[in-house]
């Protein structure tokens, strides 16, 4: 089997479903637009609203999760699959910073570039994101799930932020994603080596 696949190939491809396929959620690829730490479009003109239908899946459950116990909360898919040529992109732009730690180096392939990765957050009834202590690609340490307990008792993060990331965490876990210790809005969907072993990275 061929473990790659180009981005501009894979849609009717039944391995992968689109966005828009997905009931129940809201979608702002924050990469297709200009507010993003480059501070460019990044996409375009790819369609990168795709997940791995496996991946879709689990986002389904997560929708019927949300449903059941908080019908005021919607999804907010802020980056799904992205193509490795953009991974590659990232990657440069953060070179000398110190801050490729946020980033799957694109040699060994991020789980984005799967369609089995997710950056999500939550909406409110009036469609305001939660308040999670810190925005979307905030590469700093209050961003860190690993370090909220502490941030919490320093009174750098208060209870009500520190609760809608567990519950975003809750929503995920239960649907089958994993995350992570640096980001709070990024899930794995299944174990990352699994993934990058059996499925086709998105070029």
């Amino acid at each position: 089997m061929n473990l790659s696949v180009a981005s501009e190939d894979i849609a009717g491809s039944p391995e992968f479903r689109h966005l828009s396929s997905i009931a129940g959620i809201q979608v702002d690829l924050r990469y297709a637009t200009d507010n993003n730490f480059v501070g460019r479009d990044l996409y375009s003109p790819f369609d990168c609203a795709w997940l791995h239908a496996e991946a879709a899946a689990a986002l389904e459950k997560v929708v019927a999760w949300l449903r059941e116990r908080r019908p005021d909360l919607t999804p907010l898919v802020l980056d799904a699959l992205r193509p490795q040529r953009v991974q590659q992109q990232l990657w440069d732009a953060l070179e000398g910073t110190g801050l490729q730690m946020y980033l799957a180096n694109p040699e060994r392939g991020s789980i984005h570039s799967y369609g089995m990765a997710l950056d999500i957050t939550l909406l409110d009834a009036q469609g305001r994101e939660l308040d999670m202590g810190t925005g979307f690609d905030d590469m700093t340490n209050l961003s860190h799930p690993a370090l909220e307990e502490g941030f919490l008792h320093a009174g750098q993060l208060t209870e009500s932020q520190v609760a809608n990331r567990r519950l975003l965490r809750e929503a995920m876990l239960q649907a089958g994603f994993l995350g992570i210790n640096t980001e709070w809005w990024h899930f794995d969907c299944g174990d990352r080596e699994l993934v990058r072993s059996t499925f086709r990275r998105v070029l």
